[in-house]
Order: structure tokens, then sequence, then C-alpha cells
């Protein structure tokens, strides 16, 4: 009985995980990567649980998510949202201390899902028109964890957390103080807790 109660348990995380990820109009594929279900379970979680309830107002997106780390940088008010949100997804424990290879992969998981979601409503919550998707949001966090793309940087100055493009031939300067930005070595973020266990936050280093 032990077995299955667990494996029920399990499985009803990854379903409550799948609603709100498409609640947040993520695609299907995020979906299925974050919590491991079939498109087909995906589709009738839809129809089931939101579309039945909200009607018209949760858009399903087609295509390909977004993975282009340029559309962080296309206009300072972009950049002053992604270096609070990265500061949002820190404090979570969305991003990882360290940079881990393959982070598209290695990443994604219930536990750092729901984690994402909290750090993602809580932008939303004291962003003034937030211009970020939930979909950008979650390729800027696989981004930051593999450090490929996107770098998480630090300001030495006022301890902000913000972050650069890895080929870019400029240096990246804090939103707030104005200074250079630099790779300095983090202090580590809050473990992922248990699924369904409430999110706290950290100080940022």
């Amino acid at each position: 009985m032990r077995v299955t109660d667990d494996r029920y348990s399990r499985d009803r995380l990854r379903y409550d995980l799948a609603v709100r990820l498409i609640r947040h109009e993520a695609r299907t594929q995020t979906i299925r990567q974050w919590t491991g279900l079939t498109d087909d379970r995906i589709r009738k979680l839809y129809r089931s649980y939101v579309r039945s309830t909200e009607g018209t107002r949760v858009r399903r997106h087609r295509g390909k998510s977004p993975r282009q780390a340029s559309f962080f940088n296309r206009s300072r008010a972009l950049q002053e949202e992604t270096a609070s949100l990265a500061s949002v997804l820190w404090q979570f424990g969305v991003l990882p201390a360290q940079r881990v290879p393959d982070a598209a992969r290695s990443v994604p998981g219930v536990a750092r899902g729901e984690l994402l979601c909290d750090a993602y409503e809580t932008h939303a919550r004291i962003t003034p028109e937030p211009q970020i998707s939930f979909e950008h949001a979650v390729y800027l966090a696989v981004a930051l964890a593999g450090g490929v793309e996107l770098r998480a940087l630090h300001c030495r100055h006022c301890r902000g957390l913000g972050c650069g493009d890895s080929l870019a031939l400029r240096k990246a300067t804090c939103m707030s103080c104005g200074e250079t930005l630099r790779p300095a070595p983090l202090a580590p973020a809050p473990a992922p807790r248990r699924a369904g266990a409430q999110a706290g936050t950290a100080p940022l280093p």
C-alpha cells in the first residue's frame, strides 16, 4: 500500500504542476519536459481542468519555445526586468549554485518546476506590466543554469544579481548602480524543496 500511495502522490504532483504550467500558457513541449507527462495526457488535462473552467482565457501556443538570448537585451526596460526576474529566480532556489552541464535536461523537474512557478508568479505581482512571458522565464532559468548563452553575474558594489550574454563583447553593468558585473562566485542558493512544499526566499549574496 505504501508503494501505491507514493506513486499516487508523485503522479498527483506532476498533474498539479502540469495544470499550473498550462495556466501560464506554457507550450506542450515545455510541460512534457518539466513533468514527464505525455502529450495526450497534457491535452486531456487542458480539456478537463482548464478549458472547461476558464474557457478561452488561457491560450495554447504552438511552435517552438523561445531560444534567443538577444530577447532580454532589446530595451533597457527588458534588461531591468530580466535582472529583477533573475534575482527572484535565485531567491526562490530555481537557479543552482553552480553551472550545470546539459542544463536543458538536468534542470527541469517537478520540484524545481513548482519553484519556477512560484518565482514567476511573484515576479508578475511585483513588476508593473511585465513583458517577459512564462516561456521566456523558463528559457532564462535554464540558460542561466547552463551558463553557455547567458551567465548569472554579481555586482560587488551593491551585491545585486544580473545576467549577461556570454558572447557579448561589452561588459554587462548593474541595472541598479551602473558598476560592472562580474561572474564572481555566488552564495549557495536554497536547494529545491520536495514538490508541494512552500517556497521560501533567501537573501542575495
